[in-house]
């Protein structure tokens, strides 16, 4: 007891110094201080906004097979490059897309980085996210419901990545060989993925937080889950890489990067 009533004392006078000091400084330097250290906090947010504003940066990200190498080269050069085979690194370049080459005028280029969609190349993502200004996440439609499972996985593991929840960094579903008789629809994607990832926030909400990797939890508690209820925004669309068929895709990016 004593020593709380010590600390008490000491915290006491320091308080009633600090008091002093402020009486005694003139109203005009007073307030010309907190002026600069309003001006400064303001320049800081400013300035951390303006950075992440100004990314260019765009993430392709989905399971391997999944098309994403193939939609990386049509946004580049407008080729399919087929016979590529999987990328065990990221491909990346800083590039004015393909269908934007005939435009006049000066053009922001994009940097588009296609990050490896193996189990145990995915922590590569992670480097690359805090520079994202969006994400393009690609799905099999063809072969969609095998891989069901593991692509909402995958999603849900970026839906509630920190850098993605904080900076509400908007997410592109995409849909990609759409053009084959067999493929499934993008609302068919939707609801069969909305359904997986409620199984997922159901079981994992369920085990101890010492276990659980992801760091934001997504939803809303007590309905089931929608892509509508994510802090971010996230959006579908189809695309057919071999086919060229990308424009879906250059809208998205073009509504977070503007040319």
């Amino acid at each position: 007891m004593d020593n709380l009533e010590d600390l008490k004392i000491v915290v006491e006078q320091w308080s009633n110094q600090g008091i002093e000091y402020l009486q005694k400084i003139p109203p005009f330097q007073l307030y010309a201080a907190i002026g600069v250290l309003l001006l400064t906090t303001i320049l800081l947010l400013s300035f951390r906004l303006a950075r992440r504003t100004n990314s260019n940066t765009v993430l392709l990200s989905g399971l391997t097979g999944s098309g994403k190498t193939v939609l990386f080269y049509q946004l580049r050069d407008g080729s399919s490059h087929q016979g590529t085979v999987t990328s065990m690194e990221p491909n990346e370049g800083t590039f004015v897309l393909h269908s934007e080459n005939a435009k006049k005028g000066k053009i922001k280029p994009v940097h588009l980085v296609d990050v490896p969609g193996h189990s145990r190349l995915r922590p590569k993502l992670e480097e690359f996210l805090p520079q994202a200004a969006a994400i393009v996440f690609v799905v099999d439609a063809l072969e969609f419901l095998p891989n069901c499972r593991a692509a909402s996985e995958y999603l849900y593991d970026i839906l509630t990545n920190a850098n993605v929840v904080k900076k509400k960094i908007p997410v592109l579903l995409c849909c990609n060989k759409t053009d084959k008789l067999t493929a499934h629809t993008k609302e068919f994607i939707r609801k069969q993925m909305e359904k997986e990832i409620e199984k997922l926030r159901a079981s994992r909400s369920a085990v101890s937080t010492a276990d659980i990797a992801n760091d934001f939890t997504i939803g809303i508690e007590g309905e089931v889950f929608s892509f509508s209820h994510c802090s971010n925004k996230v959006t579908i669309a189809e695309t057919s890489g071999l086919n060229g068929d990308t424009i879906q895709v250059q809208d998205f990016i073009r509504e977070y990067i503007k040319p």
